[in-house]
């Protein structure tokens, strides 16, 4: 593999049999390990490991093990819909919604592993893989850094070899990729694609029309939605904190919500991949500024995880509890809205926001799905810095 994707490739095979050695020997993964309780230990699976000869073997039958355990424990029901919509053989740009750290992209990991498809590469910000530990099993796992920090000049480099590091994998490896569509999760329920990542996609190759270099990745939305989202406390403290002042997250805020997020209940799950956009890009006209063309590639990206949503009764009876009607009463009983908005209630708790204020927020999360699924008036605050 070409040098300059040193810094932020995942292991090649070579690489990660060395590192799980390390792993194995991690005390921290011990623990967790025998906390879980899976039945299986750090010798097992060392013995294991001796078999396996690629990255989809390793992962299928290892981490692929541990994701099917944590979304078992913590769902009643996933679902998935969509692999009729790409080839298997074909490398596809997923732009997935983010409303979890980790879970989000282990979804698709998991109906791919369901369905022999061969699993994709993952893009995760470099500010969450804060120890050895994680930066190892992440990168053991083709995941592959997006470099957040610097200034004007170095993020624009970096997402410069981002960009061409996606090219390298879908056409020198013919591998898939995931990548979340904004940068950070989704915390008020508002899925929208960010223009800057959009551009970014197109920095591999700037001589050439915007439309005709992102045909080539064929960009393919993911939908996931969660009944429950389990970190739906932390965000909507987030937003209420951040309504006078910018929030700053503490050390080991974004462990604690990956683990949050890994751990915590979130009921049914649906999963969607959906049509890949290259017919849809031939819409967009060819005498519109670079800039708008990126906007509409972006609207059409959204427009497709909206109409995937999997609404349940949690979205329903927030929007009609928010909006004081009974637009949406049909899709759940009283016994349902009764139980939710006891779960409300009982996350509205914490030390430094106020009860009700948290409450808002809560039900803003659960109710704005239902907003853009059905095309209604959305007050979303635009974000670009990708």
């Amino acid at each position: 593999m070409t040098d300059k994707f040193d810094e932020i490739r995942h292991f090649n095979l070579r690489e990660a049999i060395l590192v799980r050695r390390e792993i194995f020997a991690d005390e921290t993964f011990n623990q967790v390990l025998n906390k879980l309780d899976m039945g299986i230990t750090v010798e097992s699976l060392k013995e294991e490991c001796k078999s396996y000869e690629s990255h989809y073997a390793f992962q299928k039958a290892l981490p692929g093990r541990f994701l099917k355990y944590f979304s078992d424990k913590t769902t009643s029901k996933v679902s998935y819909n969509g692999l009729e919509n790409i080839e298997r053989d074909k490398a596809y740009l997923y732009i997935a919604n983010h409303r979890d750290i980790i879970m989000d992209s282990a979804y698709l990991q998991l109906y791919f592993f369901a369905n022999n498809v061969n699993s994709s590469k993952i893009a995760i910000g470099n500010n969450l893989v804060s120890t050895p530990l994680l930066l190892n099993i992440a990168k053991m796992n083709k995941m592959f850094l997006v470099k957040r920090n610097g200034g004007i000049r170095e993020k624009l480099l970096n997402s410069k070899l981002l960009s061409e590091y996606i090219h390298y994998s879908m056409f020198e490896e013919n591998e898939s990729v995931w990548i979340a569509q904004r940068n950070g999760r989704t915390k008020d329920g508002l899925d929208k694609t960010q223009q800057g990542l959009i551009k970014m996609l197109t920095f591999y190759d700037e001589s050439r029309d915007v439309i005709e270099v992102l045909k080539e990745i064929h960009i393919t939305p993911l939908t996931v939605s969660y009944e429950y989202e389990p970190c739906d406390q932390l965000k909507a403290r987030e937003l209420a904190l951040s309504e006078k002042e910018k929030y700053v997250k503490k050390p080991g805020e974004d462990f604690n919500s990956m683990k949050q997020g890994i751990f915590g209940w979130k009921g049914e799950v649906n999963f969607v991949i959906g049509k890949p956009i290259d017919e849809q890009l031939d819409t967009i006209s060819p005498d519109l500024r670079k800039n708008d063309k990126l906007n509409e590639v972006a609207k059409i990206i959204d427009q497709q995880i909206y109409q995937n949503y999997h609404l349940f009764a949690t979205n329903y009876i927030a929007y009609d509890y928010l909006e004081q009607c009974h637009e949406f009463a049909e899709f759940y009983t009283p016994k349902q809205k009764e139980e939710f908005l006891q779960y409300i209630d009982k996350q509205s708790i914490v030390e430094d926001v106020a009860a009700d204020k948290m409450k808002s927020y809560l039900l803003q999360i659960y109710a704005n799905p239902v907003k853009t699924h059905y095309g209604k008036e959305l007050n979303h605050k635009e974000d670009n810095d990708w």
